[in-house]
């Protein structure tokens, strides 16, 4: 049955191919892809081996683990990528679970993917050459390694089968996992950066990373080489209970997934006794009703999320910026902030869409309209740029810049505010619809959206220069009579921009309200 599974496998990919020949040709650039990264791998490996034992330890427990790590998560956010031998297809069929579950690990190897992974992993025993008896252990490790990566990738899907096709489910997890995708970069640098000046912090988490069911199969082959067999063996233990763990975690929710339906149990959350949100505390004024509107998608709409993901880690990129050190560079994460907080609002009616409508027949005018709208992102943007400001000034413990950096980072959430109302009154362009990914790329968006982010980003950086220039000589000279003027024009000068962003944009909003919405429509 087992082999049966796995010939079911290629049956099912051949076909797909034939059918296609799109998907030949991703094939084969994947493969040649693959191809690549696996030689450039195993060449490493090999010139590993030349390396003292603890530098090979550290490298091998720190980028295994990440493997197996990734085989355990991106799955659950790659949704329908691979579905051939989806678990529920079976239910009809007498098939015996043991049996089941080893065909469907087994065909885990049949494909671009699994096979590059066999390779490299079972590779790892080149490193260890030099090492006979590790390189002996490092065998059957990588197996229990391979293993590990394809029955957790299976039992992380089968528990959460239930969720991954939920579209709210696959939104959230698409802007979580972009998280760490744009910490890729600093991480990855900082990672040579250890190597190569031969920090005692990376061993030091290789060690305690080898300790734990990621890491703990990779560790053991550097025990053996070292001479540390106890721990070796104890390693071994977490290796081998970290697998069986999983076969039993995942035969029991396949178990489960087998006899449940996978909308068992969904029932429509009633909305009765439910609170009003936003509406029950902003003022039952035109304006309070636009900003509780917005609040709204603020909260539940993942496409505002993923316009500012990049907000949090503004600090983490800004730190790995300067070195990996608590720097200058970080008082510069509360301004970049407040002009990102700011200039979300630009989009605002493209992210309407069709229901842009209801702001069209409303009887509000066009001032109301852009006023609610800054009023929702203020609420959020002035608290953020706040924590932001006085976060990073007691990392660096300087003080004295505090005042001018609130004048620079609230100038700027402001003066962006207003540049915002105006651009998106003259502007929209297609953006991800209601239900895609956050971070899909429409047609016909890229030169709209292009030209009125440039424009308005420099008109904007020109109107804040009062409150940048002041803050920056605060900053540079440690003046303290100078931030306080910062803070004072930023304020004032910022509070002057909104209001006249709001004024114009509204004015604008109501001369080009018709033509925007038939924009939005053409988009579908």
């Amino acid at each position: 049955m087992v082999a049966h599974l796995v010939r079911l496998k290629l049956t099912l990919l051949r076909n797909g191919l034939r059918r296609s020949v799109w998907q030949v040709v991703g094939l084969v650039i994947a493969a040649v892809y693959a191809l690549g990264a696996v030689v450039v791998a195993i060449v490493g490996l090999a010139m590993l081996a030349n390396a003292d034992l603890p530098l090979i330890r550290t490298v091998l427990v720190l980028l295994g683990s990440l493997l197996v790590l990734g085989w355990w998560v991106v799955p659950l956010v790659a949704y329908g990528v691979d579905a051939t031998l989806d678990p529920a297809r079976f239910v009809t069929f007498g098939i015996r679970r043991r049996d089941l579950l080893a065909g469907l690990a087994i065909s885990g190897l049949v494909g671009v993917p699994g096979a590059a992974t066999a390779v490299v992993v079972l590779g790892t025993s080149l490193a260890w050459w030099r090492h006979p008896l590790a390189a002996l252990v490092a065998l059957p490790c990588a197996v229990v390694a391979i293993a590990t990566c394809l029955v957790g990738a299976r039992a992380t899907t089968t528990a959460l089968s239930r969720f991954v096709g939920r579209r709210r489910y696959r939104e959230l997890l698409t802007i979580v996992i972009f998280i760490p995708l744009m910490l890729l970069g600093p991480l990855g640098s900082a990672l040579a950066e250890g190597l190569g000046r031969g920090s005692d912090a990376l061993p030091g988490l290789a060690e305690a990373i080898g300790w734990t069911p990621i890491g703990a199969v990779w560790a053991v082959p550097a025990d053996v080489a070292a001479g540390a067999w106890a721990g070796a063996g104890l390693k071994l233990l977490v290796a081998l209970g970290t697998l069986a763990a999983l076969v039993v975690g995942w035969d029991r929710a396949l178990s489960q997934a087998l006899v449940t339906p996978s909308s068992a149990g969904r029932t429509r959350r009633s909305t009765r006794g439910r609170g009003l949100g936003a509406f029950a505390w902003l003022p039952g004024t035109p304006t309070g009703a636009v900003a509780a509107r917005c609040l709204t998608y603020w909260l539940r709409d993942p496409r505002y999320a993923a316009a500012i993901v990049i907000v949090p880690l503004i600090p983490v990129l800004l730190y790995f910026g300067s070195g990996g050190t608590a720097g200058g560079g970080l008082l510069l994460a509360g301004p970049i902030a407040g002009f990102m907080l700011g200039w979300t609002v630009s989009a605002d009616v493209a992210y309407d869409g069709t229901a842009f409508w209801t702001h069209v027949a409303a009887p509000i005018s066009g001032r109301v309209d852009r006023a609610g709208r800054a009023l929702a992102t203020a609420v959020i943007g002035v608290p953020v740029t706040l924590v932001f400001v006085v976060g990073t000034v007691a990392v660096t413990g300087r003080w004295e810049t505090l005042p001018a950096l609130l004048g620079a980072s609230l100038g700027l959430l402001l003066t962006a505010l207003g540049g915002a109302s105006i651009v998106s009154a003259r502007v929209v362009y297609p953006v991800p619809k209601p239900g895609d990914s956050p971070f899909s790329t429409q047609q016909g968006a890229s030169m709209a959206a292009f030209v009125s982010q440039l424009v308005g980003w420099l008109a904007i950086t020109v109107v804040s220069l009062p409150e940048l220039v002041l803050a920056g000589f605060s900053v540079a000279t440690g003046s303290v009579p100078l931030g306080v003027l910062a803070l004072v024009v930023g304020t004032v000068w910022g509070t002057a921009a909104l209001a006249g962003g709001v004024r114009l944009g509204g004015r604008t909003l109501e001369g080009r309200a018709p033509e925007l919405l038939a924009r939005l429509v053409a988009f579908g």
